[in-house]
């Protein structure tokens, strides 16, 4: 069996956390994060209130979803796709949890945010608001990342 690349490891995990590190026969890790992904979802209500989102009934989105339960999910998400990402990588990549750390983070606090978010009059919900901090959480993770990593080879030069 072939080695995963870094964008099938991202992609198996934006499928379902877990399938990753299954195909990459980290069996064990991968039932976790799909037993994980599995109890938080029914727990939280996630996929009826994504379904509600899409069709535009994002307040009966808000009220459906389990909050509580919902804020682990960027966590569990961003980390089972940074590890699946890391399994694919042939060597280590200084700062590479960032990006993924950085929108857990972001992504949680435009869950807690939810209830009050609007752009141009219209209501976000608990799913478009998650979806909407992944990119500056990936951003300013990146730059963080960048300046460590030129900050790094400074010191390393001037050493």
């Amino acid at each position: 069996m072939r080695e995963l690349t870094k964008l099938e490891a991202v992609l198996w995990s934006i499928a379902l956390p877990g399938f990753a590190q299954l195909l990459a026969r980290s069996y064990i890790k991968g039932l976790l994060f799909v037993i994980l992904e599995f109890l938080i979802n029914v727990q939280s209500d996630f996929n009826l209130a994504i379904m509600h989102s899409f069709l535009g009934e994002t307040r009966l989105a808000m009220e459906t979803i389990n909050v509580q339960w919902l804020m682990f999910y960027p966590c569990l998400y961003m980390f089972a796709m940074w590890d699946a990402y890391k399994i694919a990588l042939k060597k280590e990549e200084p700062y590479i949890y960032l990006p993924f750390a950085f929108s857990a983070y972001l992504v949680t606090i435009g869950l807690m945010y939810s209830p009050k978010l609007t752009i141009f009059g219209f209501y976000l919900g608990p799913i478009f608001s998650g979806i909407l901090f992944v990119l500056p959480g990936v951003l300013i993770g990146q730059l963080i990342r960048t300046i460590l990593l030129k900050r790094n080879k400074l010191d390393y030069e001037e050493s």
